[in-house]
């Protein structure tokens, strides 16, 4: 193929590939910098039968179960320290995705109940994430949950 002259069509397109290249990149730096923020502000602990402790700091947080026994199919009781603000809260699956299972939560005498119940996985046991909003702060509660 014999090399063609630049003519003032082909250098606008040229130009308007450059801009949409560059305007892509940028857009994929900037969100991506958004995500990891995220992460970085949201509080991870682990959820057992005794509460949930903060990995950071080995500090008790107001979040416990009230169910006894973790299991697929059943409904789940977790009980929140807060009489202020309402909690909003989901759960997902961690070690496999298996859609996002919203908390219903009810008023108590020392906080806020939330009800949910998960599926159940074709693995004995299955590792979930209760992502907790309350106050402004966001924290990632895991939990074990058998067949």
């Amino acid at each position: 193929m014999a090399a063609q002259k630049l003519t003032k069509g082909r250098l606008a397109q040229i130009i308007i590939l450059m801009v949409v290249l560059i305007t892509a990149f940028v857009w994929r730096t900037i969100t991506y910098d958004q995500t990891s923020r995220e992460k970085e502000t949201a509080l991870t602990c682990q959820l057992s039968t005794v509460g949930c402790l903060d990995e950071s700091s080995n500090e008790k947080l107001g979040i416990s179960f009230v169910s006894e026994a973790l299991k697929a199919d059943t409904p789940i009781i977790i009980q929140i320290d807060n009489n202020h603000v309402k909690p909003t809260a989901v759960v997902e699956g961690v070690s496999m995705y298996m859609g996002s299972v919203p908390v219903i939560f009810s008023k108590n005498d020392t906080g806020w109940l939330g009800e949910f119940m998960v599926p159940a996985c074709m693995h004995d046991k299955m590792e979930w994430v209760i992502k907790i909003n309350k106050d402004g702060k966001t924290t990632n509660a895991l939990f074990t949950v058998e067949k």
